[in-house]
């Protein structure tokens, strides 16, 4: 299966998930979460790099509950507007983001 090349503002919202998920881990060892979690630490850190920018909803919903992150914050968190968007495109759902 072939990916299509990430758009600039998808890997924007990665960088923004991996750095609330660092954040979040504060300095609990990312083993430690990554097996609470049920995921691979080198997807964990994948992740938190940013080099994943669109894990799978599954995954971002475990990790979040292992931080003791709502959805909604995550969400909250990578959904930021930046600059350049127009804030009166449609916006998707996080389960919609989450599994593109």
């Amino acid at each position: 299966m072939v990916r299509l090349p990430l758009t600039p503002a998808e890997a924007e919202r990665g960088q923004r998930l991996g750095s609330l998920l660092r954040r979040a881990r504060g300095t609990r060892s990312m083993l430690e979460i990554a097996l609470d979690a049920r995921v691979s630490p080198e997807t964990l850190r994948k992740i938190e790099s940013g080099r994943v920018a669109t894990p799978a909803f599954p995954t971002v919903a475990a990790i979040a509950d292992v931080l003791g992150l709502s959805l909604d914050e995550v969400w909250a968190e990578i959904n930021q507007p930046h600059a350049g968007t127009d804030p009166s495109a449609p916006r998707r759902s996080a389960r919609e983001f989450l599994a593109s």
